[in-house]
């Protein structure tokens, strides 16, 4: 006779309830922050003040608008708009509803935007006046017919190189809020995986993806950020990254745990940026290369002094050595990110060892190459053989699909139930992206899978051609694609955008990347040209393979 086992006294008479399980949200981050420093500057924009009483009073009152019209767990409201403070309010006013945000991409044409408008089941739109022509276009062509409100930011510069367009709403944004509760009575989630935002991806094959958030992820995410940022008690914030983008990475709710300053930015330019940083004292922005760039390259009547050390964080290709020394020298401390859409932005991190510091340049430059390790709030991180679902040697050789597994990869694709068992197939995230697997446990991207170029039956990682062409001192931008070849199946070419000023010929770029590389690996052909990227600066990859294309 088997003796039946013993019961686990742990799980005896020690359930959970309300006292000791709560839903992760990071909406309780704005109500703590709001009592604990209700006077501190909570948004800066132009010459508003907001402080964090005020944010909390008005998320409150717009999520009462937005209840008194109707809308509730389910519902979707999109928005189109800029880094401005109706944005911020949304990231919280939205889900305290809640209801779903979905933030447009404010670079998207009219189809993209009536496609995503529809396949959300969008109820309520605001739009800034900037982005009016657009969105009207694109309501044309919906099936959804939302409540449309107009957003008329008062500090929208008069010679703003975007005249705002005209009415298209029917209410304007700040009486839409003002006729809501300052004291409305909000909601937590029922559950931490209620969903709490909605994103699209680029959509460059076909409709775009879209990509759902939950409240346990975006907390997280948030926590991460506080920790892998660096951001101490009252830290100021620029906004050079869309927060249309992955919700800003998080970032509109990050802030509110330290009792963070948003500091408004609508356009990206490099004056603006050198001013915001010496006027508001910021400490943090966030930014692809592009962004980099201008800092580097602004001529010195756009640039202003400042005493702090300002932390810049970026997430796409690894910034070429020279880019990061310019960046040291004026004044910026570069911290190297990587994720995707479906990770609530970055996940991963170049943690940066001290005793690198004394390595040579060279020793650095490899080091600072690698994507990194997992966010603290990511479960696992890998490379895998996508057939055998096995994890590849830590050689730093053998290339495989990196791979997510954890509390910050998304619920799943929007009413795309095959793409998402797709991306989720053998229980991790497939990222589509080719990488190694360091002996340390770091990661290291190689291309994505489709621009891998095979030529002679050898691999050849678009991205390690790219590296030695930044190391050219002309080079602004490059993307590196496939060309067909007759003899060799693929050979690399090259798209090449000089600096201002600068110069290079065919020849010159050539023989650089020689210095570099395998002769095999090298661009049989350089063309110099403007190169395509998206609105969060991102190089396109799929115009350039058009480009490569056409030239047959």
């Amino acid at each position: 006779m088997t003796t039946p086992p013993a019961e686990n006294p742990y799980e005896i008479d020690l359930d959970r309830n309300a006292a000791n399980h709560q839903p992760l949200t990071p909406l309780t981050f704005l109500e703590r922050t709001a009592k604990v420093f209700p006077e501190h500057v909570a948004i800066v924009h132009g010459s508003q003040r907001t402080s964090y009483a005020a944010f909390w009073r008005r998320a409150r009152q717009l999520a009462g608008a937005l209840a008194a019209h109707g809308i509730g767990k389910g519902d979707t409201v999109s928005v189109m708009l800029s880094n401005t403070p109706p944005m911020l309010e949304a990231h919280f006013a939205v889900p305290m509803t809640r209801a779903v945000l979905h933030s447009l991409n404010t670079r998207l044409d009219a189809a993209i935007v009536a496609f995503q408008l529809d396949h959300a089941d969008c109820k309520v739109l605001i739009v800034d006046r900037e982005f009016s022509a657009v969105v009207r276009e694109a309501l044309e062509r919906t099936r959804v017919r939302p409540l449309v409100i107009d957003y008329d930011d008062p500090e929208y510069p008069d010679d703003a190189p975007y005249p705002k367009g005209a009415r298209i709403g029917s209410t304007d944004y700040e009486a839409f809020v003002a006729s809501g509760d300052p004291d409305h009575a909000w909601a937590m989630p029922d559950d931490e995986w209620d969903a709490i935002a909605l994103n699209y991806t680029s959509g460059t094959t076909g409709n775009p993806k879209g990509v759902v958030y939950h409240h346990r992820g975006a907390a997280l995410m948030a926590y991460a950020n506080t920790i892998h940022a660096g951001m101490g008690r009252h830290a100021v914030y620029l906004w050079t990254l869309p927060m249309f983008h992955c919700n800003g990475w998080c970032f509109p709710w990050t802030l509110a745990i330290q009792a963070g300053t948003h500091v408004c930015l609508r356009w990206v330019r490099a004056a603006a940026i050198y001013e915001a940083i010496a006027e508001h004292g910021v400490t943090h922005l966030c930014g692809a290369p592009v962004v980099m760039s201008a800092l580097v390259n602004a001529p010195p009547e756009a640039r202003r002094a400042f005493p702090q050390t300002v932390t810049f964080n970026t997430a796409a290709a690894p910034p070429p050595e020279a880019v990061l020394s310019a960046m040291a020298d004026a004044g910026f401390a570069v911290t190297h990110l990587y994720g995707l859409t479906e990770t609530y932005g970055p996940a991963v991190v170049n943690e940066w060892h001290s005793d690198w510091d004394h390595l040579d340049r060279a020793g650095k430059a490899t080091r600072k190459a690698r994507q990194g390790v997992r966010y603290a709030a990511l479960e696992d991180l890998t490379v895998m053989d996508p057939r055998t679902m096995r994890r590849v040697p830590d050689d730093g050789e053998t290339i495989g699909e990196v791979m997510f597994r954890g509390n910050i990869v998304m619920k799943g694709y929007l009413k795309n139930r095959k793409a998402s068992d797709e991306a989720f197939a053998g229980g991790w995230f497939h990222s589509g992206d080719l990488g190694v697997l360091h002996p340390d446990g770091y990661i290291q991207l190689k291309d994505r899978s489709k621009d891998i170029i095979i030529s002679g039956g050898e691999n050849i990682s678009s991205i390690e051609v790219e590296d030695a062409l930044y190391k050219h001192p002309a080079v602004a931008a490059c993307g590196v694609v496939a060309r067909a070849d007759e003899r060799w199946g693929e050979t690399p070419v090259a798209y090449v955008e000089l600096k201002p000023g600068s110069s290079a010929s065919e020849a010159e770029i050539v023989a650089h990347c020689r210095s570099l590389l395998a002769r095999f690996k090298c661009p049989r052909h350089v063309i110099f040209a403007e190169i395509p990227k998206t609105s969060t600066g991102k190089i396109q990859k799929f115009r350039l393979r058009d480009m490569a294309r056409a030239l047959d």
